[in-house]
């Protein structure tokens, strides 16, 4: 395919001027596309290609010849790029609706948008897989080549790489998310989707329920403060009593909460992960270790919790990091408090969340009620949190079998 730019002297408007146009030659055929320029035939340098340098307005016509060239050449490129035969179907008729890229690469570019609309836990989640898939199928990957049975040899190179099936679950939400999103945004014809015959709701396996009971929340608050300790000890267990006595909020929005979040007598926060706002009543053990940390001559727009400094974590890949940084610390005190009590599930943040779940459902309260709480969007999300029955319950029905 060769690409010019010509003045097209066989026609002259009235006014003296011939159109400009781009001429495309291919196997001796030829193609004209209109530049929507025109100029008298002396302003147009035939050998070099270009206008006169005496021609009126030069430098903004030339611009425009220039960068549409451009544009054209860099179309020819990635066709050839991706060994898609160039000629005028692909270049201009219905393939051109496509632009044709590397799995990779498309991946690339929503990590990037996701990272910068501070969606920075999907991102790490995509780069994942971005990077199973990298070494799964080392050479660049088409969209088209994605097939039921390149679905079927990835999922068997993640479980010899030891991927867990919540992991391998996780890598094929992503993935189906990535492709889905791909032919939305036209970058390749999809004749035939794999995820239609590829389940992925396979993978996913129920996990060991992580709750506590109240009994040992009490031991929790009364336990005196070992003698070999660290700074982030009591906060760590403060944290953790927060997070229950407070419908379960998560470390992050935790983190994030301002002092201009409280308003009589409850806290007022967005969920991170979902974007839902949500709100609460301050339970008065819950103000009290609020109290524990305010600052003097805090504003409204401070943090409340000593996790992040408004001045110093501005960006979200910072208060990613910082959070993250905070979050290890804290959950290797709740562990050690794990022992200390003689618990067999071991505490994190996460577990507060849960057993704030589970004690309101031993406590009568309707799934639905505890699920609008925790700012799930559906009731299975919930029932991950949620015994579907207490084995005590179990216990006791057993004995009526006879």
């Amino acid at each position: 395919m060769k690409i010019k730019a010509i003045c097209r002297t066989e026609i002259i408007y009235k006014n003296g001027k011939s159109p400009l146009a781009i001429r495309f030659t291919h196997q001796r055929a030829h193609k004209l596309v209109s530049l929507g320029i025109s100029v008298e035939p002396r302003y147009w340098d035939k050998e070099a290609e270009m206008l006169t340098a005496a021609c009126p307005d030069r430098a903004i016509l030339q611009s425009k010849i220039d960068s549409t060239l451009a544009s054209y050449r860099k179309k020819i490129q990635r066709l050839e790029a991706l060994d898609v035969t160039v000629d005028f179907s692909t270049l201009f008729g219905t393939a051109s609706k496509y632009t044709p890229q590397f799995v990779d690469i498309y991946f690339k570019e929503r990590i990037s948008d996701m990272k910068r609309v501070g969606k920075i836990n999907t991102a790490i989640k995509y780069a994942a897989t971005r990077t199973s898939l990298g070494k799964f199928h080392p050479a660049p990957l088409r969209f088209e080549e994605i097939t039921l049975t390149l679905l079927n040899e990835f999922e068997y190179f993640l479980h010899n790489e030891g991927n867990q099936p919540n992991s391998i679950a996780t890598k094929f939400s992503v993935l189906k998310a990535v492709y889905n999103k791909a032919i939305a945004d036209k970058i390749f014809l999809c004749k035939e989707n794999p995820f239609l015959l590829y389940k992925v709701g396979k993978h996913w396996t129920a996990t060991r329920k992580r709750a506590i009971h109240k009994e040992d929340i009490q031991r929790l608050m009364q336990a005196e403060l070992p003698t070999t300790r660290s700074r982030y000890t009591e906060f760590a267990r403060d944290i953790f009593l927060f997070s229950y006595f407070s419908a379960g909020i998560n470390f992050k929005d935790i983190a994030t909460l301002r002092h201009a979040d409280m308003d009589e007598g409850r806290i007022y926060y967005r969920r991170h992960k979902t974007g839902k706002p949500m709100t609460c009543r301050l339970h008065p053990l819950a103000q009290q270790i609020i109290d524990k940390y305010i600052r003097k001559g805090s504003s409204q727009e401070d943090y409340i919790f000593p996790i992040l400094d408004r001045h110093e974590h501005r960006t979200e890949q910072q208060i990613h990091n910082r959070v993250h940084k905070v979050l290890v610390h804290i959950n290797r005190e709740l562990k050690a408090w794990s022992k200390l009590l003689g618990l067999t599930t071991t505490l994190t943040t996460y577990v507060a969340r849960h057993t704030y779940a589970t004690v309101l459902k031993r406590s009568g309260v309707s799934v639905a009620l505890i699920s609008e709480s925790l700012g799930h969007s559906d009731l299975s999300t919930t029932q991950i949190y949620l015994d579907s029955f207490e084995n005590a319950q179990i216990d006791e029905a057993m004995q009526h079998l006879l």
